[in-house]
């Protein structure tokens, strides 16, 4: 059985990920926090998935202004973590620094026993998945905020442009809106 490839992010109702800055603080800061932890999706995401898969900005963000905000450990550490960098970094339990194609790695992933692989961002090496229609599963929650200026989710695409997804659920918690799409097989 084939492992699958999850995105599952949030965005602002305009398409962002990051303001203008790189910034993703808006993300807790949006809301009642009451009704956003209503929400079950990251935990169920979790039992899913053993792997995840972050681009370095990312994961700087989760080492540099979550961790250090909450005081806490590395939130992905029983799991196994591949950061695609060219940037040296420090070595952590369970971090594969990758200095190399997404591509290849996902594909090799995908082969191998373990449970889902969670996509978590950014768009380095979102773009290049979707171009090789190798994201499964679409989780993207879409937070009413227009930020109008930042990271696009979704990046110019050279390849597989007008790729149908087949929505496979929808609900709503408090004013945000949890969308979740497969991939249809040609």
């Amino acid at each position: 059985m084939t492992r699958k490839v999850i995105l599952y992010i949030a965005t602002s109702l305009d398409g962002y990920i990051a303001d203008e800055h790189g910034a993703i603080d808006w993300l807790t800061a949006y809301g009642e926090q009451d009704i956003v932890a209503e929400d079950e999706s990251y935990q169920a995401l979790l039992n899913r998935i053993d792997t995840v898969l972050l681009g370095r900005t990312t994961y700087d963000q989760i080492i540099n202004e979550f961790m250090v905000e909450h005081n806490d450990d590395y939130y992905y550490e029983n799991m196994k973590n591949y950061v695609f960098t060219n940037r040296p970094a420090e070595a952590r339990k369970n971090v594969v620094f990758i200095n190399g194609s997404v591509v290849d790695c996902v594909r090799q992933l995908k082969v191998q026993d373990g449970q889902d692989i969670w996509l978590i961002g950014g768009t380095s090496i979102i773009t290049p998945l979707i171009e090789k229609d190798l994201i499964d599963e679409y989780q993207i929650t879409i937070i009413p905020m227009m930020l109008g200026n930042g990271t696009k989710l979704f990046e110019k695409l050279t390849k597989n442009r007008n790729k149908t997804l087949k929505l496979t659920n929808s609900r709503a918690v408090g004013d945000m809106m949890y969308l979740t799409y497969a991939r249809q097989d040609s």
